[in-house]
């Protein structure tokens, strides 16, 4: 197949959909697939250029077998929300020549948000009479909303609107998590158009290794160091500032250290944070390049999920088939009735205390200081279970299927004529 993939985040940034939406265009690719990928400058989590991609148009790119084709994005490191729309608006102006340039696909993969590019993957889908697949890894407005990021009530209409005609114009809708599927059946989007398939990991890459003679917990100073650790995107819907409070209370114990990676924008709050309630069993890196990623996870006695209270029941962390892959326990701080909290219940690999409470997550690592053999029992369920639901082998397969299917679909009868016609010629060459 030749396939189009549209995501405004890609390899190099390190988290978020960057490293999955790669890790399926490789995958893809390896498969026998022709891969092109539309996207951005790369920018995230810093909200800059990366200083190779700055002052340029356009950059083409092969990496792995995929072809690269990114755009220029108008970027604000402290972006209000109208820098945010016109980040929207730079990629969709730039990003649509380059799409236009290449091999006509067979189908195309479009990742939101961000929404707006729903328009140009839409006209591209009418130019090349080819399906759109619609992979949803938010649903905006509505956590955007819940959290406060959006308050005008005009946008909050316009992106409602947006979000009907992305889900209208796809062929296919793919989901991460069962949150998502009855959010979008609540909205009347049609059960037939969407199919479940959870984020991935790679169990090759990322598996339990052994927790001492860790090179990456020697570099750090955390050998001997029962390790807390949260490692990822810091944003409103997380609220770390739980995680430096359950360490505070725990100081009293110079054998547990809390370490948190993440951006350097919300490490700098976080610090100041840290300074006023007295933690000073709290280490904050920065973010860590993804080839040190198994031996950072593999560092951890205890790997967290935070969410704020307030956080939107579907909402899915990334993190989570990660920390099963690693075999290390998880204690998710998270909404009960939330998607979190029911696949880390699921998997049999973790503990759910209530959200923005430091004394409960705190009791909970204690839990499993005192009683290391109940954290090895549940890090060896998660692996399992990883294993079973989360594998990138399963995810890929899956994605090939529907694919497939829409592409067949999409078929007009006089394609499945001319198709019918070759293969009976091929079989009388072969005859």
């Amino acid at each position: 197949m030749q396939i189009l993939i549209y995501s405004y985040n890609y390899h190099p940034e390190p988290i978020g959909i960057a490293p999955l939406m790669t890790e399926l265009a490789e995958g893809l690719v390896k498969q026998g697939h022709e891969v092109r990928v539309i996207t951005g400058m790369p920018n995230y989590p810093q909200r800059e250029i990366y200083p190779e991609y700055q002052g340029k148009w356009y950059v083409t790119e092969k990496v792995n077998g995929v072809t690269i084709q990114r755009s220029y994005l108008r970027i604000k490191s402290k972006p209000n929300l109208i820098d945010r729309l016109l980040l929207e608006l730079s990629f969709i102006i730039t990003s649509l020549p380059q799409a236009i340039k290449g091999k006509r696909p067979d189908v195309i993969l479009l990742t939101i948000p961000p929404l707006l590019v729903t328009l140009p993957a839409a006209l591209l889908g009418k130019i090349y009479n080819c399906p759109v697949i619609l992979n949803v890894q938010d649903i905006l407005p509505e956590a955007a909303v819940r959290v406060g990021l959006m308050t005008n009530k005009w946008m909050i209409r316009f992106c409602e609107v947006l979000e009907k005609f992305a889900y209208k114009n796809a062929q296919t809708i793919s989901v991460i998590a069962d949150g998502f599927l009855e959010n979008l059946l609540k909205k009347q989007v049609p059960a037939k158009k969407i199919v479940c398939i959870p984020n991935w990991v790679n169990v090759n890459f990322i598996s339990p290794l052994p927790r001492e003679n860790n090179p990456w917990k020697i570099t750090h100073q955390l050998d001997g160091k029962f390790v807390v650790m949260y490692s990822g995107n810091i944003a409103l819907t997380q609220g770390l500032e739980t995680v430096v409070a359950a360490a505070a209370c725990l100081r009293h114990i110079p054998h547990i250290t809390f370490v948190i990676a993440g951006e350097a924008i919300a490490l700098a709050r976080l610090q100041q944070y840290c300074l006023s309630c007295g933690a000073d069993n709290v280490l904050l890196l920065p973010l860590q390049p993804r080839e040190q990623l198994p031996q950072m996870l593999a560092a951890a006695d205890v790997g967290l999920i935070v969410q704020k209270r307030n956080v939107i029941s579907f909402n899915m962390p990334s993190k989570i088939p990660l920390l099963l892959a690693s075999g290390r326990p998880i204690i998710g701080s998270v909404p009960a009735s939330g998607t979190a909290a029911t696949a880390i219940k699921e998997s049999g690999g973790g503990i759910i205390v209530e959200p923005e409470s430091a004394q409960a997550l705190a009791d909970a690592v204690l839990q499993l200081y005192h009683n290391q053999h109940l954290g090895e029992q549940l890090g060896k369920k998660g692996r399992q279970f990883a294993l079973e639901h989360y594998a990138f082998e399963q995810a890929i397969t899956r994605y090939e299927t529907v694919f497939m299917d829409a592409i067949s679909k999409r078929r007009s009868p006089g394609d499945r004529v001319l198709k019918l016609k070759s293969q009976k010629s091929v079989v009388d060459v072969c005859k």
